[in-house]
């Protein structure tokens, strides 16, 4: 049982001095219409709106004058904590000097410079960048970049493209076509064709599991059933998420992603890592890659790349990929048809080199490991509460999930967020009655207890 101080916390919680939720002032509903928030239940949100008008450090500021712990780094994306004076800086002075520039057929140094110090930290030979403005496009480019590859190599039959069920791989057509959350894809109709998906790994057997979990390394033999379907030479990639996310945070069992890597290899077909959350220090390391010691053939990233600041994504091709594209092109045109407005532009590429800068001389990308254990020590001590049905984690992410009322699956998880927002800490809840944890790396132990013990009494109380 965790013994930390949010034992005081959780008492402190559970009192009737609970702040109330913000109520509207007059007039203020006809002042949140023009807003279509996004993945958002709006009737719900402005009917009682909780409103943010501030950050430092790991606390947000409401609009009535509350300090509210941030247990989810905005949207898994503020690695480097809020406020962060020296990206403001970066950014202002980019502004006055150079505040656009197009990247199509010109090029500005900022954006080079970008790229070769992301390329030092880089998993060996994934060492050429793609900018692009969010995750969703860094999901999209790569999946270009898998096919515009297999054409290259004298292998345009390979067409088709894997992903996983309860994968999450952005809103774009190519994202939520290999995504496997289900709302996020029946709302659309058709999406592209070719496209068939992994079986999760979210087993109930494996609950209450510490990191990686012991069984489902064969869940990755699933490929095999794919390729027998479809023919290797259909296939032209992979993409998953090292840690689901989006989906609760799903940690791979041990052994699966090393044998989705050997089934690529030897079938050739190429493996994308999403990373756009796990990229930049969430577990540990500078990317899960490093973390499991596996070499993908892309990785797409974003959110951390700028720490929130400016809307940025970049994609890590290996040199082959890079190579075969651009080298085999005939003549010296352009090579790859594909690119975005705002890619590398300076002002996002300057919030994203001062970004790097504190991750480096902070050691933000190396979480110290008896942190990371203080966290899963923490997160586990919740798991005799009413209601819980499973506690996961890995690194600096973590995830409580509740278990459904009948009819209304979601509704316990989103009333415990409401609840812990009352009383001082952000909770992210999604995935149905999950409550996800990825709070700021620069948190300390004492933000750990107000986190959870703030969890442990909503929980409690909601339950």
């Amino acid at each position: 049982m965790f013994t930390g101080v949010f034992a005081d916390t959780k008492l402190a919680a559970s009192s009737a001095n609970v702040a109330q939720p913000h109520a509207s002032p007059s007039g203020a509903a006809a002042g949140l219409d023009a807003f279509w928030m996004p993945f958002t239940a709006n009737k719900r949100f402005k009917a009682s709106p909780r409103m943010l008008v501030a950050a430092e450090g790991m606390y947000f500021t409401t609009d009535d004058g509350r300090k509210v712990l941030d247990g989810t780094a905005g949207l898994w994306c503020v690695n480097a904590g809020h406020g962060r004076r020296a990206i403001a800086d970066a950014v202002h002075r980019q502004l006055l000097t150079l505040d656009y520039a197009p990247a199509f057929q010109l090029g500005h140094p900022v954006a080079f410079e970008f790229a070769n110090r992301l390329a030092e930290i880089a998993p060996a030979g994934l060492d050429r960048i793609f900018f692009t403005g969010s995750g969703s496009e860094s999901n999209d480019t790569a999946l270009k970049m898998a096919l515009a590859y297999h054409r290259a190599n004298g292998q345009g039959s390979r067409t088709r493209l894997i992903g996983r069920e309860l994968g999450y791989h952005g809103v774009g057509f190519g994202g939520i076509s290999v995504g496997g959350i289900g709302n996020n894809r029946r709302g659309f109709g058709a999406l592209l064709p070719g496209v068939d998906h992994l079986r999760h790994t979210l087993e109930r057997r494996s609950a209450f599991s510490r990191g990686q979990p012991e069984l489902g390394a064969e869940l990755a033999d699933d490929l095999e059933r794919l390729v027998a379907l479809h023919g290797a030479e259909t296939i032209a990639a992979v993409v998953v998420e090292p840690v689901s996310g989006s989906a609760g945070v799903i940690v791979p069992p041990k052994g699966y992603l090393e044998r989705l890597r050997s089934i690529c290899t030897q079938h050739g077909i190429l493996l994308i890592f999403d990373e756009v959350i796990t990229a930049f220090g969430r577990l540990g390391t500078p990317f899960a890659a490093d973390y499991f010691g596996i070499r993908p053939d892309i990785i797409c990233t974003a959110k951390g790349l700028t720490n929130g600041v400016a809307p940025m994504g970049a994609v890590f091709a290996s040199r082959a990929i890079h190579d075969t594209i651009v080298q085999k092109s005939s003549g010296d045109g352009i090579e790859f048809f594909h690119g975005y407005t705002y890619s590398g532009s300076p002002m996002t590429a300057a919030a994203g080199i001062a970004t790097l800068d504190i991750y480096q001389s902070e050691n933000l990308l190396h979480r110290p490991p008896e942190l990371i254990q203080y966290f899963e020590d923490a997160l586990h001590s919740l798991r005799d509460l009413p209601r819980v049905v499973d506690v996961r984690n890995l690194g600096l992410m973590g995830a409580v999930e509740l278990e459904s009322r009948a009819g209304k699956p979601g509704s316990r998880a989103m009333d415990v967020s409401v609840d812990c927002f009352k009383s001082g800490a952000i909770v992210r809840s999604n995935a149905g009655d999950v409550l996800a944890l990825s709070p700021p790396l620069i948190l300390e132990k004492k933000h750990i207890d107000e986190l959870v013990g703030i969890m442990s009494a909503a929980i409690a109380r909601v339950a």
